[in-house]
């Protein structure tokens, strides 16, 4: 079974900083591209960022140059630091990732998983 659970979404005024953090747990060969997206009230979740396992990274225009994705691969923890926070980064941040598990005794798959979503709230 596995498990991404997230962590270090709070309230924070408008300017500041947070820094979120999704652990993969259970049992799986590897973790391959971690992604977070945000989810506001009604609306779709949005791309936010994403970094695959050789550390290739890539964001989404609006938070470009405020928002860092790293890893630590031997940990399998993604970050999300999240710098001049707007209001608009209000949401509920979810960590999504591309696993590698056994499924058979001699055949991989690859399965993507989600996590339940910390939520993020930037006061103006």
């Amino acid at each position: 079974q596995v498990q991404l659970v997230e962590s270090g979404g709070g309230l924070v005024q408008a300017g500041g900083s947070l820094r979120l953090s999704c652990s993969a747990s259970g049992s799986f060969v590897s973790v391959n591209t971690m992604t977070w997206y945000r989810q506001r009230p009604g609306e779709q979740r949005f791309y936010a960022a994403s970094i695959s396992r050789d550390g290739t990274t890539d964001y989404a225009d609006s938070v470009k140059g405020r928002f860092t994705i790293s890893r630590d691969n031997a940990k399998n923890i993604v970050y999300l630091q999240m710098n001049s926070l707007k209001a608009e980064d209000t949401g509920v941040y979810f960590c999504n990732a591309d696993i590698l598990s056994y499924y058979m005794t001699d055949r991989i798959r690859q399965q993507n998983h989600w996590g339940q979503g910390t939520q993020v709230t930037v006061s103006s």
